[in-house]
C-alpha cells in the first residue's frame, strides 16, 4: 500500500521511460558539449526508444490513464486492470487503436430519434441496437 493519500501516478512505465530518457539526455548532452554529431543523434535514439518502450509498457499494464486509479492500483508495481480494453482519454491507447474509438463505435448504436407520443411537441427517444424505444 503507497504511504501518499493521493494517487502520485507513479507506474513502473514511468520510471523505467524517465530512467530511459535520463539517459538519453546525459548522451546527448555529452554531445552537445563536445561537439559531436553521432553522440547528439545517438542521445535522441536513445530517447526515442524510451518513449516506444514507456508506451509498450503502458499498453501491457504496467502505466496508467489519466486521472485518478483505484486505491488499490496507487503501488507502482500494480498493474493497469483498465489497461486491455484502453483508457478513454488516453492518447497512447487511441494511437494503439484502443480506448475512445470502442466507446464511439457502441455509442452508434444508440441514437435519439423523434417519436410522436400524441402530444403537439415530439419527444426524443432512444432507439437501441434491438429497435426498441425507450424514453427517457
Amino acid at each position: 500500500m503507497s504511504a501518499h493519500q493521493y494517487d502520485h501516478g507513479h507506474t513502473a512505465a514511468g520510471w523505467v521511460g524517465c530512467g530511459i530518457a535520463t539517459v538519453g539526455a546525459a548522451v546527448a548532452g555529452v554531445g552537445v558539449c563536445t561537439v559531436s554529431g553521432p553522440l547528439i543523434a545517438a542521445g535522441l535514439g536513445i530517447g526515442v526508444a524510451g518513449l516506444l518502450v514507456t508506451w509498450a509498457l503502458h499498453l501491457a499494464g504496467w502505466g496508467k490513464g489519466p486521472g485518478a486509479r483505484p486505491r488499490e492500483e496507487w503501488g507502482w508495481r500494480v498493474r493497469d486492470s483498465a489497461a486491455p480494453g484502453g483508457h478513454a482519454d488516453c492518447l497512447g491507447c487511441r494511437l494503439a487503436g484502443r480506448g475512445r474509438r470502442r466507446v464511439e463505435r457502441a455509442g452508434r448504436e444508440t441514437a435519439a430519434v423523434p417519436v410522436r407520443s400524441g402530444a403537439a411537441e415530439p419527444e426524443a427517444a432512444l432507439v437501441g441496437a434491438a429497435g426498441t424505444d425507450t424514453a427517457r
